[in-house]
């Protein structure tokens, strides 16, 4: 067996063998779920969010301070309807604890008075390949129909880091960011500028990032032509500016809801350890697509 196979089987048996689920609660509201050496921070009373996502005490996650700078948070799609700030109810608010178990956390926002909509999380670990599994869910709490879409906006530093995944036509803006294409994919060595950026784009199910030694990978439903939500996409990538925090983006497909009815999204997370990880390579891929 080559070096490159037994690197990657040797990654595949650590979260194969080794994951397992376990929540616990520590300061009030802030609870935690872990997969061998990988461990995920949720604190309830702030909006529900991922504060923290640590491989062996290592963080990926942004822990800025700044107000919509740091952690995990999820928003209804498109923009638009909402405009910003983002919706309190949703991105900071308290979230109701429904079941908490040494496996699975589930909570729920209050409900938008301005949308009319409610929001719920459950989070757990996937034993058979120790991904960190989000289900997302909106809800339609109104009297009338409301069309709407899943975003998830996961925060990390702007680390001299590589953001990749694969595009089915193109990124825009074309030009934004110095993406290369490279083993069937388009990478993205994070740099940084005096003005905030973000391009889009029809990806093909999954978005990575990769620094410090570590890889993040996040999987979700490969959208069709039509499905995001009017003037959305896919995949989203913004870099803020300065060298501070980048968001990893994605959305799930616009739905028109009924009153009562509900949709919901899944999120597959996987944080494992990469040697080289900071050039486009084929290894890289080979890592992604065994997830």
């Amino acid at each position: 067996m080559t070096m490159k196979k037994s690197f990657i089987m040797a990654l595949l048996t650590v979260f194969g063998l080794s994951a397992g689920a376990h929540t616990s609660e520590g300061e009030e509201g802030v609870f935690t779920l872990k997969s061998g050496n990988a461990v995920m921070t949720i604190d309830t009373n702030k909006g529900g969010k991922v504060l923290s996502l640590k491989y062996n005490d290592q963080e990926v996650i942004s822990q800025s301070r700044f107000p919509e700078s740091f952690g995990s948070t999820f928003w209804t799609s498109p923009q638009k309807e909402w405009n910003w700030p983002p919706v309190q109810e949703f991105d900071k608010q308290p979230y109701k604890v429904q079941q908490q178990s040494d496996k699975r956390l589930v909570i729920t926002s209050n409900v938008s008075q301005r949308l009319g909509m409610s929001v719920g999380k459950d989070f757990s670990v996937d034993k058979k390949d120790g991904a960190f599994v989000v289900t997302y869910s909106i809800k339609n709490e109104g009297s009338e129909a409301r069309s709407v879409a899943p975003w998830e906006i996961t925060r990390v530093p702007n680390a001299d880091g590589m953001i990749f995944f694969e595009v089915v036509d193109s990124i825009w803006p074309a030009g934004l960011m110095n993406f290369e294409e490279a083993h069937g994919a388009y990478w993205f060595k994070t740099d940084e500028a005096q003005q905030n950026r973000k391009v889009n784009a029809d990806g093909k199910g999954w978005l990575a990032y990769s620094a410090n030694g570590l890889l993040l990978v996040k999987q979700f439903q490969d959208l069709k032509a039509g499905e995001p939500a009017p003037g959305e996409a896919e995949i989203q990538v913004y870099l803020n500016r300065g060298k501070s925090f980048i968001e990893l983006e994605s959305q799930g497909a616009y739905k028109l809801l009924q009153p009562g009815e509900s949709l919901s999204w899944t999120v597959r997370w996987q944080l494992a350890p990469v040697a080289n990880g900071s050039q486009p390579s084929k290894e890289l891929l080979k890592i992604v697509k065994k997830f």
